[in-house]
């Protein structure tokens, strides 16, 4: 078995530095090949490529942009109505991969409306999911980029969160049965909302192409970044 290389996920690390490019240099120096983030979207592209120049940085991961983060939203990929936005913003997010060297993009869900049942909705929302992600699939296709999705549990983390577990995540992906578009599992969502870890492992091994595991991400085949808060947990 290969051994595992770790990236730092700069949204969470060194967060006592207010800019992305500081944060780089601040992992390169503590020793990590490559990074990950959630959304650099605030940050100067050229800012962002100039430092991974001078670190020698490997981006590993970016995930889609949320929406609108004051009106609660956490992705827009399976929202009802807010196609064009999820494919702007898609777009946005091929160009910073591209422009980094990043060849995986988390492709965010998004929360079910506030007020809505789960129930109500849940047909038209994957729906919107499956529709969404077929779109992604051409335009990664042609660029070698590979698509991510991630269930978040909606016991503790998010209780809005549309995609919630590792059966639900199959079911899309088999309907969108493209294969750039891939599952990323967190076995801290997977065992708070179903257990069985051992189990669902082996079953959606094949469909897997990210791994986060207690806020540690570990991009499969590739990179194991940490995903963690605290001081402590850097060493």
């Amino acid at each position: 078995m290969a051994a595992l290389k770790f990236c730092a996920n700069v949204s969470w690390l060194f967060a006592e530095l207010p800019e992305f490019p500081q944060r780089l240099q601040a992992a390169a120096s503590a020793g990590f090949r490559a990074v990950e983030a959630a959304w650099l979207y605030d940050t100067e592209l050229s800012s962002l490529r100039r430092a991974k120049e001078q670190t020698g940085l490997q981006v590993a991961l970016i995930n889609t942009p949320p929406g609108d983060l004051q009106r609660g939203e956490l992705g827009l990929g399976a929202v009802p109505g807010r196609e064009q936005e999820f494919r702007q913003g898609l777009a946005q997010a091929i160009h910073y991969a591209k422009a980094l060297d990043c060849k995986r993009i988390h492709l965010m869900a998004g929360r079910i409306p506030a007020g809505a049942q789960r129930s109500a909705v849940a047909m038209e929302m994957e729906a919107t999911f499956v529709q969404n992600l077929s779109h992604a699939a051409d335009l990664l296709s042609e660029e070698g980029i590979l698509g991510l999705i991630e269930p978040i549990n909606t016991r503790i983390t998010d209780p809005r969160y549309f995609l919630n577990s590792p059966h639900q995540a199959a079911v899309i992906l088999q309907k969108v049965d493209r294969p750039n578009i891939k599952l990323q599992m967190d076995v801290y969502h997977w065992q708070i909302m179903d257990g069985n870890l051992t189990m669902n492992i082996r079953k959606y091994f094949p469909l897997i192409a990210g791994e986060h595991s207690m806020q540690m991400c570990l991009l499969h085949r590739s990179w194991s970044g940490i995903k963690v808060t605290s001081r402590t947990n850097r060493k």
